[in-house]
């Protein structure tokens, strides 16, 4: 973390709240952005402005052992987890007993051709509980023993979820390109 940014957070930790709206002003835009991936546009706004009230009552147990973007954007998914979690959207163990998992880093490969905004919108038509697991994992980069901390799951649950995912995301991109012609 740079210096200036380090004064900028001694000065958080100590009330001031111009440097309170300067560290607003620097991360906003991109925890909006994450925010987005998760909720409707209205909720994310919501979702961020309370992560950073959330961040800002919290600041004494920032560590520099990460950024503070870092540390922020952790805020904002729990942020965003938890607005799913209120409108009742339900991680389940369900159908897990028999399944197995198979190794994740295999069936991850997207065709060249497949664009990653094309990536994206196939997300979006996922289920909200894989297409959360699938945004932590892929977009994000969590492992399933944070996913799992995150979602209050097993990790069986979050390997399922992402399984299950990939499943559909390959059968939706698939189709699309089934459709178009290629």
């Amino acid at each position: 973390m740079s210096k200036e940014h380090t004064i900028l957070i001694n000065r958080c930790k100590k009330g001031d709240e111009k440097a309170m709206m300067q560290i607003y002003d620097l991360y906003c835009d991109a925890m909006y952005q994450i925010a987005c991936r998760y909720l409707n546009k209205e909720d994310a706004k919501d979702a961020m402005q309370d992560s950073f009230l959330k961040a800002f009552a919290k600041l004494e147990s920032f560590k520099e052992d990460y950024t503070f973007g870092a540390w922020l954007k952790r805020i904002v998914i729990h942020q965003c987890i938890d607005e799913l979690k209120k409108k009742r959207l339900a991680f389940t163990d369900s159908d897990i007993a028999n399944l197995t998992i198979e190794d994740e880093s295999n069936g991850w490969d997207f065709d060249t051709e497949i664009s990653k905004e094309q990536i994206k919108a196939a997300i979006e038509k996922l289920s909200n509980k894989h297409q959360v697991v699938v945004k932590l994992y892929l977009i994000e980069g969590y492992d399933h023993d944070e996913i799992s901390k995150i979602l209050d799951i097993p990790v069986k649950t979050s390997r399922t979820h992402l399984r299950r995912g990939r499943l559909k995301l390959q059968e939706l991109l698939k189709t699309h390109y089934n459709e178009t012609g290629y």
